[in-house]
């Protein structure tokens, strides 16, 4: 499942980061890697963006940005 189908109070470990150019890069290096627990605390009224929590902190991502990584739920 992709972290940006998740709802606020649903989480996972992340499986896998498409890191394929600087976004995916930057998103490893905001905490985003495989094996890391991540919770969806809310989402916009539009959808966009969606703010999770991850390694104790609350981190806001883009819709597209939350498609890039997958969770096992």
């Amino acid at each position: 499942m992709r972290l940006s189908q998740c709802k606020p109070g649903q989480g996972g470990t992340i499986t896998q980061v498409d890191g394929e150019g600087a976004v995916g890069q930057r998103l490893m290096e905001m905490g985003l890697i495989e094996g890391v627990s991540v919770k969806v605390i809310r989402v916009a009224p539009l959808g966009d963006p969606i703010e999770v929590e991850v390694q104790h902190y609350n981190l806001s991502l883009r819709k597209s940005e939350a498609d890039r990584v997958e969770v096992d739920a």
